[in-house]
């Protein structure tokens, strides 16, 4: 079982950026994949961005040259940087992360195991 902590989350203005942090309580060796997911009040989760053993990503059409997700060299810890924010980006942002291949489908949250508590991104015009 992989333990997931976010940090990041908080207010920001139109247009402001904000960077998430995920730790990972262990390392993932060979395969793995890991994402970010979004949901907002009254809303179904859905997912933001994915990123796999092999560096390749996946995003959301809706964040596209605004968000960009990535790991440090050790792997244990997943970011997700996200820039020119929208009121719409408003929502409880989750990490998670499972082991093997997740091929095109990293945006699909049920294709994941562990997840991390979440952390709050608001976003005020």
């Amino acid at each position: 079982q992989v333990q997931l902590v976010e940090s990041g989350g908080g207010s920001v203005q139109a247009g402001g950026s904000l960077r998430l942090s995920c730790a990972l309580s262990t390392y993932i060796y060979s395969n793995y994949y890991m994402g970010w997911f979004r949901q907002a009040p009254g809303k179904e989760r859905e997912g933001v961005a994915a990123i796999d053993s092999n560096g390749r990503t996946t995003y959301a059409g809706f964040v596209k040259g605004r968000f960009a997700i990535s790991q440090n060299n050790a792997k244990n810890i997943l970011y997700l940087q996200m820039n020119s924010l929208k009121p719409e980006d408003t929502a409880m942002y989750y990490c998670a992360a499972d082991r093997g291949i997740i091929g095109p489908y990293g945006l699909d949250r049920g294709r994941y195991n562990n997840w991390g508590q979440g952390t709050q991104v608001t976003v005020s015009s």
